[in-house]
């Protein structure tokens, strides 16, 4: 098995008091620092990217950031962009991986990568559980990747839909996506 840490959108916009903030994050950030300090050559951590105007988004994002405008990066200060210090602190050897969706996958520059490092299992992090890391697990999914998620290791703004999310995957995605806990991946990576 050929595999990396795949941390989605651990990022002071998301931790810190911002409309976006995911309060709970700050629950999941030691087991993420846990899996990202032990094997930072093999984790990527993706930054969510606003647009300057929401104008430079395609279509429904338009609309998207005419609601969320206070988001943009016009609005917003540039280092609330930045992953948060305790994560931060890993790059390089880690590397960022900067996108402008909730998929990481949709530019298909990820894919490549992972595909000439002959990844085939990725081990997901961070947040959002049912928005970014969702979109996340289903991209893998269907470019053929295993998927181990750390259920104690993602986050949501909402219990019910992080729960929801967790149970789909786990049971619906069985053969792909394995639900597990930090300290077994941990122990079987070892």
């Amino acid at each position: 098995m050929t595999w990396v840490h795949l941390c989605i959108d651990m990022q002071r916009m998301f931790a810190e008091p911002t409309p976006w903030q995911v309060p709970w994050m700050a629950k999941i950030s030691g087991q993420v620092v846990e899996l990202a300090g032990r094997f930072a050559e093999r984790t990527v951590f993706t930054r969510f990217l606003t647009p300057q105007h929401g104008s430079q988004m395609p279509g429904r994002w338009h609309e998207y950031y005419a609601k969320w405008e206070c988001m943009t990066r016009e609005n917003l200060p540039d280092e609330l962009l930045n992953l948060v210090p305790e994560l931060g602190c890993f790059v390089p050897p880690a590397r960022v991986f900067t996108k402008t969706t909730y998929s990481p996958w949709v530019s298909g520059h990820l894919h490549q990568i992972l595909t000439h490092e002959h990844v085939d299992t990725v081990v997901i992090t961070g947040g959002e559980t049912d928005v970014c890391v969702l979109a996340a697990v289903l991209g893998a999914v269907d470019l053929g990747y295993h998927v181990i998620i750390p259920a104690d290791a993602v986050c949501s703004g909402a219990d019910d839909t992080h729960d929801s999310t967790l149970d789909l995957l786990g049971s619906r995605f069985s053969v792909q996506v394995e639900v597990s806990s930090t300290e077994q991946i941990l122990s079987s990576m070892r």
